[in-house]
């Protein structure tokens, strides 16, 4: 009777205890209304009226409400519809613990109030088929030890997103932005990896990156170049945003190898690339102990000139005007001084140049061989800076100013030479009574709006003075603009606007001792405006899509007489065309191992008027005697219309993490072209432009490579091969006259080229002693086979190209002593370039001629230098007004006289080969620079 009795009293304790327990949750569902007027509240006191009215009290730390709008009205709501108004737009939740009458806020989680059904490793045989498949859809809550994570801390724990328990999935999407903590430019091509999990990104240009992450805890890490690698926990609650504000790596200033992040070298899909960091050009001995980005350029495998002192660069048997140099996103057509021996860049404003010589990213084109993409710093935007030199030809200094705290910042960058004992101290005597000046400056502005918008404006200009005979006075200047807005338009796509104007000139005044005084003036304009979008598909596909316009303004030449010279005047007629591109790239991730980048961009070119061309018989060679025609366009008439589509395809496959294959393809269009019968490029070559009888220039090119790092990227080692094909590239008939000419086209010649090749580099990254070691094998070949004779080169067969050399051995090595004393080494060598020799004279009508052999038959001896150089770093005391070091550099240790080039004159009858250097003696050099 009594077990009865306890098992009914039982049993009415039970359903007393539901009963109050459904009431009370009617009470606080229902019943608790909150009422509350807008009223001027902190907070603080809002969540005092909350706890008066609902009865219950609430949990938190203080600074995790200060945010929080509190001005909306309540009236009639319940508790639980209060709070989730209030947390609807921030990362808080809440619990209620109804007994106690208690309510705690949360940041990010969820309390669980039960074990989910796998945590012990077995599901309860009792488990509603609902909550199976609830746990099935959901990931596990995320238990954090404290104790672990700080012990291996090296940013703040980082919760992303508000739990919520409708919407629970396994990945999250982490977003944000790579800002350098201490200029607040973006960082591109950081690589952002998840520990254990396989997880990689790369920011974009714009610093920005997606990523899908497991729901809970995670270790994220970042690494690239210049910055310090990080590492940070993060936990996913849900969908979120974070930004990496990185420190520079300061390690990084003492290297000189031209270093690349294992994860552009090895796992990007993109071949035949390099970046080269300004800074690592330092301490590079070069001549005169001048900084030189470009020369550094020289002594990477692929990349050449036709000598010492020629201006321009050779790309895998590319001519000089088949490269795309780009400053701040605006072309400039000559980006030297003195010769070619000098950059026309300042060193200490450049912050670094990526060079393609394959398939380029899909935005660039209109040249055949490479893009040279050269980019300036951002100023320091918390302090004044500034760097500067003095040399023994050239003094310099930059300043990096704020103009307003973490927003806005202006570089402002001046050069300027003394070069003229140098040319009095040549082993030339035609140059040793000549004079050379140049200077360049260069003024930046970059603002940063917020995270999601930042613009930047380039100003540069640059001016050359030179004067190689007593009576000709010649000059030429490179001046450009260019404006680029980067916008974020949402979490996936960035746009970038840039608009830019280039235009160089050169002229020649020339003062004689008779009545023939004259200036001679030439100059090539152009403007472009470029709309890019990149959109971050997925963690599989990024697009990069847009469109380009450029109007191109050349004035072929005139010459105005001086002084009541008796030379005639003469003005030919300015030239005009236009030149636009869709393009569309997609990098997809096939596989793990497996990835593509596809590009196609579309090009269209038309010369325009106001303009006359001239038509020629057909079945008879083209010259003034051949004219049939002269046809007369209109201002803004389309004269002739050319283009097409391009490719640009590559893919990577990973043989294993660091071992790497990759290829591409791209073919591509050249409308413009220099028209020169120099052996070697001059600053007063002129551009010409596609027309009615001037085709433009087509390439294509193949290019398979293999990848692979040693030893944690301590040595990065790459084997790539090459094989171009070039058509209507251009060159001139023998004896040509080019300047001045109303009709060029009848000068010049249109044929076929190819080149081909193997590379090989190796690079010690890290360490007292690094460096690198290249050798390229490569041939540079042209055929002209016209249907005249007249029209043919060589018999109509293949031949070297002036810049045909096919060995080439570069060797960069920097020993670091201690923290201020290093030593430097840099050696050259190359097969000499072919040269046409004469093989023979006749007499004519009581005259002697010269026979000479098929062009280009013969070779110059071979190129060969050896430069050594010793850095001296100040002392590194912290607290100093100015950070120092000091280069001793000698240029031509070994005293090599290498030829620049060789000609012929007749003496007594005979005729004689003669060689001019430019450098035939060791030159030594002292440079003091400084930091500040």
């Amino acid at each position: 009777m009594k077990t009865r009795y306890n098992h009914f009293h039982l049993l009415k304790v039970g359903i007393s205890f539901a009963l109050l327990t459904f009431w009370s949750s009617l009470t606080f569902a229902q019943e608790n209304s909150i009422t509350i007027t807008k009223a001027e509240r902190t907070p603080s006191e809002f969540f005092a009226e909350l706890e008066k009215q609902s009865g219950y009290s609430f949990f938190y730390l203080k600074e995790w409400i200060e945010d929080i709008d509190v001005s909306k009205d309540y009236s009639g709501s319940s508790i639980t519809d209060v709070l989730d108004d209030l947390f609807s737009k921030t990362n808080l939740n809440y619990y209620v613990l109804e007994g106690e009458k208690r309510i705690f806020l949360l940041q990010n989680g969820i309390i669980y109030d039960e074990l989910p059904t796998t945590f012990l490793g077995s599901q309860d045989s009792v488990t509603s088929k609902t909550n199976s498949i609830v746990a099935q859809n959901a990931p596990p809550p995320t238990f954090y030890a404290e104790t672990r994570a700080q012990a291996t801390d090296k940013l703040p724990l980082v919760r992303i997103g508000r739990a919520d328990q409708q919407n629970l999935r396994e990945t999250y999407t982490l977003s944000g932005r790579a800002i350098n903590a201490r200029t607040g430019e973006a960082i591109p091509d950081l690589a952002i990896r998840v520990k254990g999990k396989g997880i990689v990104t790369i920011t974009n240009e714009t610093g920005n990156y997606t990523l899908e992450l497991p729901a809970g805890y995670n270790v994220v890490t970042t690494s690239a170049m210049g910055i310090k690698d990080s590492e940070r926990e993060v936990i996913m609650y849900n969908n979120g945003t974070l930004n990496l504000n990185l420190g520079e790596s300061l390690e990084q200033l003492d290297e000189v190898v031209v270093e690349a992040d294992a994860v552009s070298n090895v796992e990007e899909a993109i071949t035949s690339s390099e970046e080269i960091e300004s800074e690592e050009s330092k301490n590079i001995p070069l001549v005169l102990g001048e900084r030189n980005i470009l020369e550094v350029a020289k002594a990477l495998p692929g990349i050449s000139s036709a000598g010492e002192g020629a201006s321009g660069l050779n790309v895998r048997g590319g001519k000089t005007d088949q490269n795309l140099v780009l400053l701040d996103d605006a072309v400039i057509y000559n980006p030297t001084h003195f010769f070619g021996i000098f950059q026309a860049l300042n060193p200490f404003t450049t912050e670094k140049v990526n060079i393609y010589k394959g398939a380029a990213p899909v935005e660039f084109g209109g040249r055949l061989s490479s893009v040279f993409d050269i980019e300036t710093k951002n100023g320091n935007e918390e302090k004044i800076s500034g760097e500067g030199s003095l040399g023994p030809v050239t003094a310099n200094l930059a300043l990096e100013i704020p103009l307003k705290k973490e927003a806005s910042s202006l570089v402002v960058g001046g050069r300027g030479a003394y070069a003229d004992w140098i040319l009095r101290s040549l082993d030339d005597e035609s140059l040793s009574n000549s004079e050379a000046s140049f200077f360049d400056g260069i003024v930046k502005y970059h603002h940063r709006f917020n995270e999601n918008s930042e613009v930047r404006a380039t100003a540069y200009y640059s001016k050359d003075n030179f004067s190689i005979t007593s009576d000709s006075l010649y000059n030429y200047s490179n001046r450009l603009f260019s404006m680029r807005w980067t916008h974020r338009l949402s979490d996936r796509t960035t746009g970038v606007l840039t608009a830019g104007n280039s235009d160089y000139n050169f002229g020649i005044d020339y003062e004689s001792e008779g009545n023939n005084d004259f200036e001679l003036d030439y100059a090539i304009n152009e403007s472009e405006l470029k709309y890019k979008l990149r959109t971050r598909l997925n963690d599989d596909h990024a697009l990069d899509y847009g469109l380009s316009a450029k109007y191109y303004s050349v004035n072929p030449g005139s010459i105005e007489p001086q002084d009541d010279s008796n030379v005639a005047p003469v003005d030919i007629e300015q030239e005009q065309a236009l030149e636009g591109a869709l393009f569309l790239g997609d990098e997809f991730k096939v596989t793990d191992k497996l990835l593509l980048s596809l590009g196609a961009r579309y090009m269209f070119y038309s010369a325009m008027g106001k303009a006359t061309q001239n038509t020629y018989q057909e079945g008879a060679p083209r010259n003034e005697a051949t004219v049939q025609d002269t046809v007369s366009y209109g201002s803004g008439e389309f004269i002739k219309m050319y283009g097409g589509p391009e490719a640009r395809i590559s893919a990577r496959y990973l043989l294993a993490p660091d071992f790497s294959v990759k290829a591409s393809f791209n073919n591509s269009y050249q409308f413009i072209h220099t028209l020169s019968n120099n052996t070697t490029v001059s600053p007063i070559d002129t551009w010409k432009l596609s027309d009615l009888n001037i085709k433009p220039q087509k390439g294509y090119q193949a290019t398979l490579g293999f990848y692979k790092n040693f030893q944690d990227n301590m040595f990065e080692l790459s084997l790539e091969g090459y094989y171009k094909m070039m058509d209507d590239v251009l060159d001139f008939k023998t004896g040509a006259d080019l300047l001045l000419n109303e009709n060029v086209e009848t000068e010049v010649l249109q044929g076929e080229g190819k080149a081909y090749g193997v590379e090989f580099l190796l690079k010690k990254n890290k360490g007292d002693f690094n460096g690198w070691l290249s050798y390229t094998y490569s041939r540079s070949l042209y055929k002209f086979n016209g249907e005249y004779p007249e029209e043919r080169i060589n018999n109509g067969k293949f031949f070297p190209s002036n810049f045909d050399k096919p060995h080439d051995v570069s060797l960069i090595a920097n020993y670091k002593l201690t923290r201020r004393f290093s030593f430097s080494m840099n050696f050259a060598y190359q097969t000499g370039r072919p040269i046409t020799y004469p093989v023979g004279t006749f007499r004519f009508n009581n005259a002697d001629y010269v026979i000479f052999s098929d062009r280009n038959k013969y070779r110059i001896p071979d190129y060969y230098r050896l430069d050594l150089g010793v850095n001296i770093e100040g002392n590194h005391k912290k607290n100093k007004l100015a950070h120092s070091f000091v280069t001793i550099q000698v240029y031509n240790v070994l005293g090599r006289n290498n030829p620049y080039s060789v000609f012929f004159v007749t003496e007594d009858g005979e005729v004689k080969a003669l060689q001019s250097s430019i450098f035939g003696i060791p030159i030594p050099s002292i440079t003091y620079n400084f930091k500040f």
